[in-house]
């Protein structure tokens, strides 16, 4: 008998049972149809449903046949013909349909619309379904959503399900699968033309022209030109809803191009120059590329855009559905803050603190001047209300022992300094946590405090490298701020009354700014130096501060050590290397090399690398022209435009300097200004 033959005869006897199969078929013919037009159950779903119904039905109509003795050869007799019946049905069906046996899962039956969609003639009898589908049929087994699985037959794609039937003691899995091709496609559609907005602000045109006002209207007149002609090539709709300000709406697909262009927009923005000195304009624009409402997109837009503005501007920030991307970002933040901003936040955060039961401040991990400045300053603002105040520290941090030294001679500040398990013993539900210097939750100094208290401001100067889990009641970030003392000495020149700040609180505050402008000779402006006015007009004595910058015989020598190690890469980066395993202090000593090699010639950024503990620590500086913040948040560290560290965990010195190496390159040859987001 021909093998073809041979097989439609076993599955007519596995279909043939009696004139009661004949109705259950018709039945089952009627339920899909009614299925089909009355519900959004999926066809071929439906299909193995009822088929699976059918087949218990003709084990019971066996059984009951045998139990009614002689008339049960009737049904015998009708069994071939009814087998056919069904046979043929299942044949025509338009969706693919096999049967293979459990085990090794090889075809034992197939219809003609899988021979059409694996587009061959040659017979499958024998085959493993995988050698045609994209997964093994025990995955499409596991599905249970119900809704199929997707596989792909050459290039199609397709929804398929399996179960599992018995005969004869045996166990065969029946598949099913619904072309949705065309289904897809239609999808993708939709989802390239759906509208992407974007608002789009310039950064600093008021600064730049702020002495050559006649020429405001000139080069705001070059940037809207070039945003209408970026507009026109997207076929988008670009309004100017405020000055210097537009609202930009375009079809996803084109969005794709922008990205794989990497926003050159931003490029074609910078090339607009103002004034003898060349300065040029830029813009941050937020982009949203969520699902929703429009109201939906409008909002994450504005997110996007504020996020650009909090990471330093000259970005485009595109929030989806999937995270975050950020590109750009390549120009040094121009310090645009208003005391009126100042003002406001000020008041803001004396309404939250005089609300609070108790408040406690933290700063980074490792704090340093700058941080734990910041942290007295709060701290003396709580005090301003009469809120009881703690601040969280390492109190075996040696390099701040001088500065625990200052506050032990101020009875204000007894038992204000405490650890971490003393601060989560101090959270109840009114607990105001204020975090300074640091916008990452990876490098707070207690996490766990930060999880466990619900009302956080944070105050830094950092930019922002990610979506906070959870909105803090005040988010204070200001790029463009030289110190995170900065703004908060702003803050209390707006709500401090004279004489509430004292001398050695200014002090601190002071050292926080000169650490981080290098003696105010790095990332300063006129807020700088009005913020150091009014440390010093509150009894902050230059001559104290410097004392806190003394380094003993044993930090010296440990800064001396990364000097014999030196790599130069790429003609215009230093790399300093920390030899053998490091202590904390070699953190310190690290962040001095790295300053002191941008005084080689021709060093534009430097990285000084240490080992302590599982962790290797990386300091970066840099000049003006490239941007170290950029280059280590790919190494999920962050900081400033001329001012970066990062902690790269369970690897060598060596293994963190290859990372650091492929960041570099990243970053000089532009293949990927997208900083990734581990969450």
């Amino acid at each position: 008998m021909p093998k073809n033959k041979k097989h439609n005869l076993e599955l007519s006897r596995f279909f043939g049972s009696s004139l009661w199969m004949a109705a259950a078929g018709v039945i089952a013919v009627a339920i899909l149809v009614v299925i089909g037009t009355f519900t959004e159950i999926p066809l071929w779903a439906a299909a193995v449903v009822v088929f699976v119904l059918l087949v218990l039905a003709y084990v019971l109509i066996l059984r009951f046949a045998d139990r009614r003795g002689p008339h049960g050869a009737d049904s015998q007799l009708l069994s071939p013909v009814l087998g056919n019946i069904m046979l043929d049905t299942v044949m025509k069906l338009s969706s693919p349909v096999f049967i293979c046996d459990e085990k090794e899962e090889r075809i034992i039956w197939y219809n003609k619309s899988l021979s059409a969609a694996c587009d061959t003639n040659v017979q499958l009898y024998g085959h493993r379904a995988e050698e045609f589908l994209s997964c093994r049929v025990a995955d499409l087994l596991r599905d249970n959503a119900g809704g199929g699985v997707p596989v792909m037959i050459g290039d199609n794609s397709f929804r398929a399900g399996a179960s599992r039937i018995r005969a004869k003691d045996k166990v065969f899995l029946l598949v099913t699968m619904e072309d949705v091709t065309e289904t897809e496609r239609l999808y993708t559609q939709i989802a390239q033309s759906e509208a992407v907005v974007a608002y789009i602000m310039v950064d600093n045109l008021d600064e730049l022209l702020q002495y050559e006002q006649e020429k405001f209207r000139t080069v705001a007149v070059q940037i809207e030109s070039v945003l209408r002609e970026w507009a026109e090539q997207s076929e988008g709709i670009l309004k100017e809803y405020e000055r210097d300000r537009y609202l930009f709406v375009f079809e996803a697909h084109h969005l794709d191009d922008f990205i794989v262009r990497k926003f050159d927009i931003l490029d074609k923005i910078r090339d607009i120059r103002v004034g003898d000195g060349k300065l040029p304009v830029t813009v941050s624009i937020g982009v949203s590329n969520v699902r929703g409402v429009f109201s939906e997109k409008e909002r994450a837009a504005a997110a996007a855009l504020d996020m650009a503005l909090q990471r330093g501007g000259d970005q485009v920030v595109v929030k989806n559905d999937n995270g975050i991307e950020f590109y750009g970002g390549r120009t040094k933040t121009v310090q645009k803050r208003t005391k009126v901003r100042a003002r406001v936040i000020a008041n803001e955060l004396i309404t939250h603190i005089s609300r609070a039961s108790n408040v406690v401040v933290m700063g980074h991990r490792y704090a340093d001047f700058d941080a734990f400045g910041a942290c007295v300053g709060v701290a003396r603002l709580a005090m301003f209300c009469g809120i009881p105040v703690n601040i969280v520290t390492d109190l075996q941090d040696r390099n701040l022992a001088g500065c625990r030294k200052i506050l032990s001679r101020l009875k204000s500040y007894t038992d204000v300094l405490i650890d971490t398990r003393e601060a989560l013993e101090l959270v109840s539900a009114n607990t105001l946590l204020i975090i300074v210097d640091v916008n990452n939750p990876a490098l707070y100094e207690s996490p766990a405090l930060a999880q466990n208290v619900d009302n956080i401001v944070i105050l830094d100067h950092h930019r922002k490298t990610e979506e906070f889990e959870r909105s803090p009641l005040i988010s204070y970030i200001e790029p463009s701020a030289s110190a995170c003392c900065e703004l908060v000495a702003e803050m209390m020149e707006q709500v401090l009354p004279d004489g509430i700040l004292l001398p050695a609180e200014a002090n601190l505050m002071l050292a926080g700014i000169l650490l981080d402008t290098k003696q105010f000779t790095r990332n300063t402006g006129s807020r700088t130096f009005s913020a150091a006015l009014y440390l010093r007009d509150r009894g902050a004595s230059p001559t104290e501060v410097q004392n806190l910058f003394k380094t003993n015989l044993d930090d010296f020598i440990r800064e001396a050590k990364f000097r014999s190690n030196v790599v130069i890469y790429r003609d215009v980066t230093a790399i300093a290397l920390g030899e053998g395993e490091g202590d904390p202090s070699d953190r310190i000593a690290a962040a001095k090399a790295a300053d002191k090699l941008l005084t080689v010639t021709g060093v534009q950024a430097a990285f000084a690398l240490v080992r302590i503990g599982d962790m290797v620590h990386i300091s970066a500086r840099s000049s003006d022209t490239v941007n170290v913040q950029l280059i280590l948040e790919k190494l999920r560290g962050g900081g400033h435009f001329d001012s970066a560290a990062a902690q790269v965990s369970g690897s060598t010195v060596q293994d963190a300097l290859v990372q650091l190496k492929a960041a570099i390159d990243s970053y000089f040859d532009g293949t990927d200004d997208t900083p990734p987001q581990g969450k």
